[in-house]
């Protein structure tokens, strides 16, 4: 299971460095979402999370640590309008510059 998870972190943080190197608007938003889920899972695998074991101190001999689920919880938030952000500040580089290139440049082949 271990092996599966890390499979996956790296598929996420591979194709989310690819689509960072693009020259497009787009592709770096998508980018940029797939490593933040990939941090995510893996600030989530760090907390050694257990099922059925209750998050509170004194309800039984053993207890999970809510930490991780906060701060996935809150760079899910924080995520999300960072996406927010950098899709509106695209599409105001588009409609300035008439293109989608990074640069604002097309290179010329």
């Amino acid at each position: 299971m271990e092996a599966l998870f890390a499979l996956t972190l790296g598929i996420l943080t591979a194709s989310g460095v690819y689509l960072l190197l693009r020259a497009r608007t787009f592709p770096v938003v998508m980018g940029l979402t797939l490593i933040s889920y990939a941090v995510n899972l893996f600030l989530l695998a760090m907390g050694r999370l257990s099922t059925g074991i209750p998050a509170i101190i004194g309800q039984s001999a053993s207890y999970t640590d809510p930490l991780p689920q906060a701060l996935v919880l809150t760079a899910i938030v924080i995520g999300f309008a960072m996406t927010a952000f950098v899709v509106v500040l695209a599409l105001r580089s588009v409609g300035e510059t008439r293109t989608d290139h990074v640069d604002g440049q097309e290179r010329r082949s």
